[in-house]
This record gives C-alpha cells, sequence and structure tokens, in this order.
C-alpha cells in the first residue's frame, strides 16, 4: 500500500469521524488519513478500530481511536473537552453514524426502536454540534458533514428512518443558516445505494456487487472537508 502523502489535501486538519470502525465512516477515515489529515475515530467496537488503527499506521499516519457509544452524550461532551485541550480547534466533523431501525408499518414501531434510531440519528448529533461548535468556528474553515439518505422525504414502510433522517437535515439547514456569516460551513451527503451493512439489512436480496463501493465516495467527503468547499446547507448525492 502507498504511504501517505503529508501534502495531501487535508494536510494539517483535524477530523472527527462517528461511525469510523466500518463502511462508510471506515472509508472516510482511511482516505483522510491518506490526504494528511490527524483522525479521531469514534466506534462502539475497540476491536475494529485498531483494525482500522493498523491499516492507519501502515499508510504511515496514526489515529486517535475513542471506542465510545454515541447514546452517551457525556462522552461526547468530554471528547470535546479533549480535542479543546489538545488542538484548540476542529476542522472537520463527520456525523456518521446512524441506525436503520426496523422497516415496517410506521403505526407498528416499537417504541423503544423507535426512540434509539431518533437518539443515534438525530439527538447525537446534535450533540456533536452542541459540543463541537466552538472548535469549528474556532477553525480557518471549519467543516460540518452529516449523512442522510433519499427516503428522507417519506417512504412507505421507512417510517423511523426516513423520519429520522428528515429530522437531521432541517438540523443540519439550521446549523447551516446560524453559521452563514462564519467560516464553518455545513452540509449533508446522500450517498444513495452503496455496499454497507445497513443497506444489506434493508435490501436482503439485492445484490451487493451492483452497488458502489464506500470507497468509491470518500472522495465526496474530502471534497466536502476541504476549506476550497463553500457551499453551505446542502444536501449533496454521491
Amino acid at each position: 500500500m502507498a504511504a501517505a502523502d503529508n501534502g495531501g489535501r487535508l494536510a494539517g486538519r483535524i477530523a472527527l469521524i462517528t461511525g469510523a470502525s466500518r463502511g462508510i465512516g471506515r472509508a472516510v477515515a482511511l482516505r483522510f488519513a491518506r490526504e494528511g489529515a490527524d483522525v479521531i475515530l469514534v466506534a462502539r467496537t475497540q476491536g475494529a478500530l485498531e483494525e482500522l488503527d493498523d491499516e492507519i499506521r501502515g499508510i504511515g499516519r496514526h489515529a486517535i481511536l475513542v471506542p465510545a457509544d454515541l447514546t452517551d452524550y457525556g462522552a461526547i461532551d468530554r471528547v470535546g473537552a479533549a480535542v479543546l485541550e489538545r488542538w484548540g480547534r476542529l476542522d472537520v466533523l463527520v456525523g456518521n453514524a446512524g441506525a436503520l431501525g426496523v422497516l415496517g408499518p410506521i403505526g407498528h414501531t416499537d417504541p423503544a426502536v423507535w426512540e434509539q434510531v431518533f437518539t443515534i440519528n438525530v439527538t447525537a448529533n446534535w450533540r456533536l454540534i452542541r459540543s463541537f461548535d466552538p472548535l469549528l468556528r474556532a477553525s480557518d474553515a471549519g467543516r460540518a458533514i452529516f449523512v442522510t439518505t433519499g427516503v428522507s422525504g417519506g417512504r412507505a414502510y421507512w417510517g423511523v428512518y426516513a423520519a429520522s433522517k428528515a429530522a437531521l437535515e432541517a438540523m443540519a439547514r439550521t446549523y447551516a443558516e446560524e453559521v452563514a456569516k462564519t467560516a464553518v460551513r455545513v452540509n449533508l451527503i446522500n450517498p444513495g445505494g452503496t455496499r454497507t451493512r445497513m443497506r444489506a439489512e434493508a435490501y436482503p436480496g439485492e445484490d451487493p456487487m451492483t452497488l458502489k463501493t464506500p470507497d468509491d465516495i470518500a472522495g465526496l467527503f474530502v471534497d466536502m472537508a476541504e476549506p476550497a468547499w463553500t457551499a453551505n446547507g446542502e444536501v449533496v448525492t454521491a
């Protein structure tokens, strides 16, 4: 594997990525590292984070590993405090972690499932904004990127997932308007059909080889993380 270029497109940038241990988050973490970013990787599974760290070390970079559950809001605040103490800023926030819940008639959704999906897809991202907004504003070009979906407009049997992503989009656009006169830019990515575990859960009969891979879309995250990216409050489709 080729060594990372320390003069890459994200050289010197500090980036935090949630859901970093697999799928899109993992691909973005590797691509950011190759582009020269210092990456802070948040995921629930420590073993998977350590495997990712080994791969990042293999390309001549290093990562800060944060094995944490995003439903532990205190952990989010502690990470924010640690980033403040070490760097005094955050250049890129990637809110990638998400939960699908259970597909089915919206009226049949178990209340515990509804609460869990909104906790991860909406509230955890709000807590990230709450903790890292001052650090993004301290950057010369803070970038916040959240992952959404094409079903956010509503689709039969996707009730809780669709509703949670619609709420995420509204929250991100609200935040984008609030920072419009600063150097921070806030946007969303709709990855479309991508070869991930969540996609396989939603479409168990689909041939995954017909889908693009997380690596195929990681470059778009780099584009949106760069200081040169000026769009704000948009949903960008991969």
